[in-house]
């Protein structure tokens, strides 16, 4: 029973996060699950049992995240649709490749995309939420490739890439804030498909602790998305960067 408990608080901790800041809330849940469960006496997760109950954890949580948006014009379909195949080939690959890394392998990709995302978030964005929903405009084969590279890094680790998606699309394509947060949740909700069934047919995935993390998923990230639409942009994407970079550093430290 206490195992079920500190399982769901992981999964809700990460998905009200991932409801409020459009991520998947595997930058979040991944060290979480690698380090709390140890914390109470219960046996360390391997990095490939993390990276599959990530990946079919993020599939849920975004659904209730992309629903809580899908009124007010946050949700950006030409670019959820470009992003979002592109993708989904990427992380369908990543998921099943990962199979042929080592655990030393898939935290370092992690490693990477996290400092990455960290350092894109930390670049001023001066007059970015001053753009009206409706004019905003971005380079479309800028688009597909990067969330091809995202999908392929983010399907390795089962983190479905909204931590990198995030930055990429505030700094890179220019898009305002809280259509970033809305349309992420959606195109990470595509990335999730190809990484989960990446991981689910190579048998990553630990059922157990993958369906607590669902419950907890579809409870926590609808009431994240409310919150988020609460807060100024501003401080949502301090919020953020200070995260993935705290997670960085974590990451990295254990790696070196």
């Amino acid at each position: 029973m206490e195992f079920m408990i500190i399982i769901f608080f992981i999964g809700f901790i990460g998905s009200f996060i991932s409801g409020m800041l459009g991520i998947g809330g595997s930058i979040i849940k991944y060290p979480m699950l690698l380090y709390i469960p140890p914390l109470f006496g219960f046996a360390t997760f391997s990095a490939h049992e993390v990276s599959g109950i990530s990946a079919i954890q993020v599939f849920f949580a975004t659904i209730g995240g992309v629903w809580a948006f899908r009124k007010g014009g946050y949700l950006n379909k030409s670019l959820i649709t470009n992003m979002g195949i592109n993708i989904l080939i990427g992380s369908f690959i990543g998921g099943y490749g990962s199979k042929l890394m080592s655990e030393a392998g898939i935290n370092l990709v992690y490693g990477i995309l996290a400092l990455t995302a960290a350092v894109m978030m930390f670049i001023p964005k001066k007059g970015l939420d001053d753009i009206p929903f409706d004019q905003v405009k971005f380079n479309k084969w800028l688009a597909a490739i990067l969330s091809l590279i995202v999908g392929i890094g983010s399907g390795i680790v089962g983190a479905a890439g909204a931590f990198l998606l995030v930055p990429i699309m505030l700094v890179v394509l220019k898009i305002p804030t809280r259509m970033t947060i809305a349309s992420s949740m959606a195109i990470t909700f595509i990335s999730s498909i190809g990484a989960t069934v990446g991981k689910m047919t190579t048998g990553q995935v630990d059922y157990g602790p993958a369906i607590i993390m669902i419950v907890a998923s579809l409870i926590a990230s609808p009431l994240g998305a409310v919150t988020g639409k609460k807060i100024k942009t501003k401080i949502l994407r301090i919020i953020l960067a200070f995260m993935i970079l705290a997670t960085a550093v974590k990451i990295w430290m254990d790696i070196l």
